[in-house]
């Protein structure tokens, strides 16, 4: 850069030289913002990682030396706005992280995948025997539920325990025109290797079922 404001030094001030927030929190958007264009690394998987690092160590003295400041003052306020504005958008980021971690488990809940699960390893005498009469499901299940024009595939992990053990609900089940349907459900309980198999018309392979089942 030729054109400097205030007769800018090619070297940035030492009282400016110091880490930057704003560069290691947004890195390639900030380095857009900023004519550093070497934090465009920073969009490599892997290499993101250290870039974050090494723009924020070195990105102060990037920036004053790739843009025209009007003064030390303005540099640091810009930096600054910079930095805040990082801080809101990880803010926001892991704000949405979070609710979604609450939010998918809910809806799972809410479907007749689950419901169906959950009634049909209830009604096994087998399941009751092995939890306790008082079983139920933890808050974090997983898997996922899909349904598009009434056409649904679910495939679920549900976390459960009772009175006498712990364990996990496995099942698979597709729903046709609103209706739901199990092709699979098994119960592994903690400390037990044989899983106990509620429902597999199909046969399908279930690690450590006995055969035939």
């Amino acid at each position: 850069m030729t054109d400097r404001a205030y007769n800018q030094p090619a070297e940035i001030p030492p009282e400016l030289d110091r880490w930057n927030w704003g560069a290691f929190l947004l890195n390639w958007i900030w380095g857009i913002g900023n004519s550093v264009f070497i934090a465009l690394l920073a969009l490599i998987p892997l290499v993101n990682i250290v870039m974050m690092f090494v723009l924020g160590a070195k990105g102060s003295r990037w920036a004053w030396q790739k843009r025209a400041w009007r003064d030390a003052e303005h540099f640091r306020r810009t930096q600054r706005g910079w930095a805040i504005a990082g801080v809101i958008v990880w803010v926001l980021a892991i704000g949405f992280a979070g609710s979604m971690v609450v939010i998918v488990p809910t809806i799972i809940k809410s479907t007749g995948a689950y419901q169906l699960t959950m009634e049909t390893a209830r009604a096994d005498e087998r399941v009751r025997e092995a939890l306790g009469e008082d079983f139920d499901a933890g808050f974090w299940v997983g898997g996922s539920v899909q349904v598009n024009n009434g056409i649904g595939d679910a495939s679920l992990s549900i976390p459960v325990s009772g009175s006498k053990a712990s364990g996990k609900i496995i099942s698979e089940a597709g729903s046709r025109g609103g209706v739901w349907t199990l092709s699979l459900l098994y119960v592994i309980v903690d400390g037990v290797a044989a899983p106990i198999v509620v429902h597999n018309p199909n046969n399908i392979a279930i690690p450590y079922a006995p055969t035939g089942v």
